[in-house]
C-alpha cells in the first residue's frame, strides 16, 4: 500500500507539472523576432544624431544678440498687442519677411492672417512657435541663421513619438499629413541671424 501511494502522488505531481507546461503560451520565434527588430528601430530612432545634436532647446546656447533679440519677440507675443512688434520691425536694417508677396503694412498683414481682428491669435502662434526648440542652419556662411521651430529644416517622417507631439502643439493631425506628403513643414517659422538681425516670420514655401 504504501508504495501504491507513492506511486499516485507521482503521477499526481506529473500530471500537475503536464498542465502548467500546456498552459503558458507558445512564443512564435517570428513574433519574438519582429520583437526585437522593434525594438532595435525604436533604439536607433531615439538615437538619431539628427535628432539629439541639431535640436537646441535652452536660451542659453543662444549667441547673446540672438537671444536679446528672441527674448523681445517673445515679450511682444506675450504683451497681447500686436503693435508691440512695431518697434522691432523698426529696428531691423530691412524690414523682416512676413509674406512671399508685397505687403504694405507688416502689422495689418499679421493682422489679416489672424482669426480675430487685434492679431492675437498671430501672437500666439508666434510665442509657441518660439517656445519650441530651435536649430542653427547654414553655419558658417553668411546666410548663417537660427531657427525656431526646429521642424522647418529635420526632416518630418524622422520625427520621434514625443517630437511628433510637440508639433502638435502647433499643427492639427490634418496638417501634419498634409506636410508629410508635401515632404517639408511650411507652417510660421521665425529666423534670428547670429548679430541679433530679426529676418523673417512666415509661412509657406
Amino acid at each position: 500500500m504504501p508504495a501504491m501511494a507513492a506511486t499516485e502522488t507521482d503521477a499526481e505531481t506529473a500530471a500537475e507539472a503536464a498542465a502548467e507546461t500546456a498552459a503558458e503560451p507558445a512564443i512564435d520565434p517570428a513574433d519574438d523576432a519582429a520583437a526585437g527588430k522593434s525594438d532595435e528601430n525604436n533604439e536607433s530612432k531615439a538615437e538619431d544624431p539628427l535628432m539629439a545634436d541639431r535640436i537646441g532647446r535652452s536660451p542659453d546656447l543662444l549667441p547673446a544678440p540672438v537671444r536679446k533679440t528672441w527674448q523681445a519677440l517673445i515679450d511682444a507675443a506675450r504683451s497681447g498687442d500686436i503693435n508691440a512688434l512695431q518697434p522691432l520691425i523698426a529696428a531691423q536694417p530691412e524690414p523682416p519677411t512676413f509674406a512671399f508677396g508685397e505687403i504694405e503694412d507688416p502689422i495689418d498683414h499679421l493682422k489679416s492672417l489672424s482669426g480675430d481682428p487685434e492679431g492675437r491669435e498671430i501672437l500666439a502662434i508666434m510665442l509657441e512657435v518660439l517656445e519650441i526648440g530651435f536649430v542653427r542652419v547654414e553655419q558658417g556662411t553668411e546666410n548663417e541663421m537660427y531657427v525656431w521651430p526646429y521642424f522647418a529644416d529635420v526632416p518630418l517622417e524622422r520625427l520621434t513619438a514625443e517630437q511628433v507631439v510637440e508639433l502638435f502643439t502647433i499643427l492639427t493631425a490634418g496638417d501634419y499629413q498634409d506636410m508629410l506628403s508635401y515632404g517639408a513643414y511650411i507652417f510660421f517659422r521665425v529666423g534670428i541671424s547670429p548679430d541679433g538681425r530679426w529676418h523673417f516670420f512666415v509661412a509657406g514655401d
